[in-house]
Formats: structure tokens, sequence, C-alpha cells
């Protein structure tokens, strides 16, 4: 019995109850049902009957004796007791339990898989580094995490755009075409330009590419080292980027906004409907009365678009395109962007809810116990590439991924390359590749899957292990629904300790000349079942499963 199917009795039971007259309630979307930290209280514990008996009007251990009465007659169910003000504990009877290994094995790739987000289209919007220079740190972060979190959105139905907002227009396109001009001429990077190898590197394939560009007037050569640089520069991030792990579905170009006249077109329907008034000789989006705690200049008084015109119009095309949920992956210091987006919304006609900011935070990197923060490459940071050829992509996409988001981390070089437990990705691979070794060590045993008796899965690491798999979906649920797919990464490592655990406690294949035996069939199943949930985590983190390590 999977922790779904339990959450679907405790349900049916509250259904039964309320035909009966026992109570009068609504019935509740979801039942939460949790593993106890503490064995000795069951296998599985819901505290449903605190949630509803208020709304029942009864105390809670008076709702939690009526259920719990419907919940000791399903078939599978040992007991059900009752702690504290009305938890409910769940002991299952040991076939019950099981029971889930077969099922994880005959689900496949499908197992934690759901339809809760089918027919929602997401546009999830990440990276979208300026292409002035390489990927840096932040960026590689949520490459991970945003890809982490696309996959984790398929998962559970939704049809996912992964997009990145290419920033071809503004100033600082500008100051990186007078950093190229300047390097190809052999003088030093402007003031507010861009230094670093790679400068030196794209004005020479520029020159590569239009030989000739020196000779022409220096605004028109500064324009051709604008349009070719830029091109290769972002050719650049998109082979970085796929070398990661990261395709993304759309490239959208901000200069498409300005150039076809969407914005201006937008902003004269906003001048229209009221929700932009004309101050000091520019013009004002009245985002404070949908909650922005400022209101914000979209048309300065020269006449010229301010930043938040673009994303405005931005908003609008997103919606046009028929996206319902539009997520914006954005760095450390845009914490200002989550009201003035909602509020750009809500002018617009739309529901603020179909926009999200998740917010990313620093991320640094030690060696020997000392910061790193040298690029040979971008010269004042650290870029993608520096890190994967440091750890390689499976490290640092598991390691960038198993982390809130919304907290700084400290990435340790020397404890990435280690191949030991106190190496996460190591630990959770090396259990994957460990599910093979067993399988082959079986097989040379003669122990195949033709039998199973989930009764004889009654060692207490065999529970344990279940348990630990049976709250896979649940998991990768919840990190559909708080944005956290790090969430998936710290459970596979939970499944990673209760594995091993299990394989120094129960063998498989049988030792000193003893029978194959069903009990050896059925550790075959438990093994498969767990290698299945690894493989199935690691897949939504983008992370390799090795047969091998």
């Amino acid at each position: 019995m999977t922790p779904e199917e339990l959450s679907s009795a405790v349900t049916a039971c509250l259904k039964d109850a309320i035909d009966a007259g026992d109570f009068s309630i609504e019935l509740p979307s979801e039942v939460r049902v949790e593993r106890p930290r503490n064995r000795d209280h069951g296998d599985w514990a819901t505290n449903i009957a605190l949630q509803l008996s208020k709304q029942a009007g009864m105390n809670p251990r008076q709702f939690a004796e009526i259920l719990s009465s419907r919940l000791a007659k399903i078939d599978g169910v040992a007991k059900v007791d009752i702690a504290g003000p009305g938890f409910l504990n769940i002991t299952l009877d040991a076939g019950a339990a099981g029971e889930l290994a077969k099922a994880i094995v005959e689900a496949g790739p499908a197992y934690g898989r759901s339809d809760a987000l089918s027919g929602t289209r997401i546009n999830l919007e990440f990276v979208s580094a300026n292409p002035t220079g390489p990927i840096h740190l932040g960026g590689t972060r949520w490459a991970a995490v945003g890809d982490a979190l696309a996959r984790v959105f398929e998962s559970q139905g939704a049809e996912v755009t992964r997009e990145y907002y290419f920033n071809d227009h503004g100033a600082q396109i500008d100051r990186f075409a007078r950093s190229l001009l300047a390097s190809a001429k052999g003088e030093p990077a402007p003031e507010d330009g861009y230094a670093g190898a790679y400068i030196e590197d794209i004005a020479s394939r520029v020159l590569a590419v239009e030989s000739n560009i020196l000779e022409l007037p220096e605004a028109e050569a500064q324009e051709r080292f604008r349009a070719i640089g830029v091109d290769l520069m972002f050719g650049d991030i998109k082979e970085s980027l796929h070398n990661f792990g990261v395709d993304f579905d759309v490239y959208f170009h901000e200069d498409s906004l300005h150039e076809n006249g969407q914005v201006e077109m937008l902003l004269e329907k906003l001048k229209g409907s009221g929700n932009l008034y004309e101050k000091d000789g520019a013009w004002w989006l009245n985002s404070t009365d949908f909650g922005d705690d400022k209101d914000r200049v979209v048309i300065k008084s020269d006449g010229n678009a301010a930043y938040i015109a673009g994303d405005i119009a931005y908003i609008q095309n997103k919606r046009e395109r028929g996206f319902d949920l539009n997520i914006y992956m954005l760095g450390a210091d845009h914490h200002g962007y989550v009201a003035r987006l909602k509020a750009a919304a809500a002018a617009l006609g739309h529901d603020p809810e179909c926009v999200e900011v998740l917010i990313g935070q620093m991320v640094n990197l030690v060696k020997d116990g000392k910061p790193v923060r040298m690029s040979k490459r971008a010269g004042t940071v650290v870029t993608l590439e520096d890190l994967v050829d440091a750890v390689g992509v499976d490290a640092a996409r598991y390691t960038l991924a198993r982390f809130s988001a919304d907290s700084n981390i400290d990435i340790d070089l020397d404890l990435l390359t280690r191949r030991s437990n106190e190496n996460p990705v190591f630990y959770v691979q090396y259990a994957h590749a460990r599910t093979y070794a067993l399988a082959r060590n079986a097989d040379a045993a003669g122990v195949d899957d033709s039998a199973f008796d989930a009764a004889l899965l009654s060692h207490p690491t065999e529970g344990a292990l279940l348990a630990a798999l049976g709250q896979y979906p649940g998991v990768v649920a919840q990190a559909s629904t708080f944005r956290e797919p790090h969430r998936v990464a710290r459970h596979l490592e939970v499944i990673a300790g209760t594995y091993h655990r299990w394989y120094d406690a129960c063998r498989i294949a049988p030792q000193n000349g003893e029978e194959v035996t069903d009990v050896n069939r059925t550790r075959l199943w438990l093994n498969t079942a767990a290698r299945q949930v690894l493989a199935n985590g690691l897949d939504l983190l983008g992370v390799s499963a090795p047969e091998r390590m």
C-alpha cells in the first residue's frame, strides 16, 4: 500500500462517515499521511482529526475514534492507534507494506509522476544572463535549479516551456561592444567596460569573421562588433548550457519587443485604461494600486521607455502565447521585481497570480578552506565552465540543486571530488550503482524475480526502505507545489541511507551453499524498486544514474 493509496483510503473512510451521519464536514481535497519519526508509532500517521474536528463540532479524539474504527477495517491495515490530542498512527501488515516494492517496479519511470498539473501551461524563464560574458555562478545555479524545476513540473503533468530572455537591448550591450572594439585596437577596456580573456577571444573571432572591420568609421565599427560579438558570445553561452545538460525551448530577444512596436502600442493602451498617468513630464504606472510599494516610471521625461516598459510588454507577450503561469527566476538583487511584475500583470488586466518570481541567492566556491574568487577566462568571476572543470557536470548540478535557492551556499570543491559518503552526489549515485552490483551477484547465484511474497519483507531495515520509497511521490509533489527541487535531492539521500543500511543487514544472494528461496527472490524485487526510485529522482535533477562506479 502506497502513501497515496492510504491517503485515498482515509478519504473514503471520511466520506463513509459523512454518509452515515457520524459527522457533518466538507470533504478535504487531500489527506496528508506522513512517516512518524518513531517507528513505534506505526508506519504512517495523519493529523486529519485535528484539522477537521472543529468543523464537525467535536473534540479531536472523539473525531479520531470514529475514523479509526473505520480505518481498522481496511484490508492491509493491521492496527490504528490514537495518540496525543488526536493523531492517528496507522500500522500496515507486512504484506500490505511490502506490496509497494512490486508496485514501484511495475510503474517503472512513471513512479512519482502524476497528472496534478495536467492542462497547465508554464513559462519558466531562468538563467537569462546578458550576452556580455560567460555565465557566472549565480546563472549556473539557476541553470541547475531551473532545469530541475522544469522536470519536476513536467513529472506532475504540466506543459513547460523553458525560456531564456535574451537581453540584447540597452546600455550593457553598448559597453560590451566598446570593450570588444578597444581590445581589437589593443587599447585598455573602457572604464565602464568588460575585461578578461574572453573579451580578447571574442574580439579576435569578430576580426576573423570581418577582417576589415577596423577600417570602418568608429561608430559603424562599434555597431559591427556589437552585432557579431553578441552573436558569438551568445553562441558560447548556449554551448556551455548544452554541455551542462540545459537546453531552452525559446530564446526570446528583448529587442523584438521594441522593433515591432509592441512596447509603444501596449503603453498607449495602458494610457487609455487609466493605469498610466503623467507627472513631471514622465509617464508612471500606478503600480501602488496593485500592491507595489511605489509607482514606477514607464516613459521617462526624455520620451524614452524605462526598463520596466519592456517587462510589461514581455508579460503581455507571454499571456498572448497562452501561458497560465509565468515564473521568473531572478538574482539576489531583484527582490523589488516580485511586487513590480505582479502589479504590471494586474494593470494589464491579468490575474497577478499568473506571475511568480523566485529569487536565488549567492554561491561561493571554497577550496582548501579558502574562497575561490578568480577565473582565468572572465578575470573577475567564477564561471560555469570553471565549476564543471573542477567537479564535473553531475556533481555541479546535484550540489546546486540540493540547497534551497533562497539560501546562500558555499561549495566545497575538495568535498565534491571525493569518492566518499561525505560527498552527497557520490553517496546517492553509489547507492544506485550498488543496486546493479547486487543484482549481478544475485544473478550469478541463481536468484531471479520469478516469485514475490510481500509478507517476507519483514526485516526492520526493509520496512524503513519501503517507507522511504513510499514517500517519494509525495516529496516530488511538494517540490512542485513549493518550487523546491532540493526536496528531491535531500530525499534521495534519505533513500540512499536506508538502502545502504538494508544492504548491510539483508542479503539477496544465498551463502554457503544455501538454497535460493522466495525471500531471496522477493528481496531482488525490493532492490529493483530502490534502483528505480533513485534513477527517477536523479533524472528529475538532470544527474546521471551510473550502473558501475
